[in-house]
């Protein structure tokens, strides 16, 4: 009952929320996220962290900098989870709107930006 607490309330926070929206787009970066959502490192690494624990996503060291992705190694809750997100948060427009920064965003992005 615990574990199943602690996915809920990973789930309970804007952001990480947010979070788990964009990185519906495939693996980021936390300096595509810090960009995207105007946080600075410290916010969007404790909300990676969190969601990380929670067993939502899962991270790689390159280099410097975390890369993030949506779980492939989760329980049957998680991955039903994430599936109804996906297709929730794409309704909102706060969703949308941080959808639409980040392909601008990544659209000028330096190639070896993260590198």
């Amino acid at each position: 009952m615990k574990k199943t607490a602690r996915l809920f309330k990973a789930l309970s926070d804007e952001t990480r929320l947010r979070i788990l929206s964009l990185l519906t787009e495939g693996e980021l970066c936390v300096c595509d996220l810090m960009a995207t959502l105007e946080l600075p490192q410290s916010t969007v690494s404790r909300h990676l962290a969190y969601l990380r624990n929670a067993g939502f996503i899962e991270d790689q060291r390159r280099g410097v900098w975390m890369y993030y992705c949506l779980a492939d190694e989760s329980g049957p809750l998680v991955r039903e989870l994430l599936a109804l997100l996906e297709r929730q948060l794409d309704k909102l427009v706060q969703a949308e709107q941080d959808k639409t920064a980040l392909q601008i965003y990544l659209a000028q992005k330096n190639d070896t930006a993260c590198s």
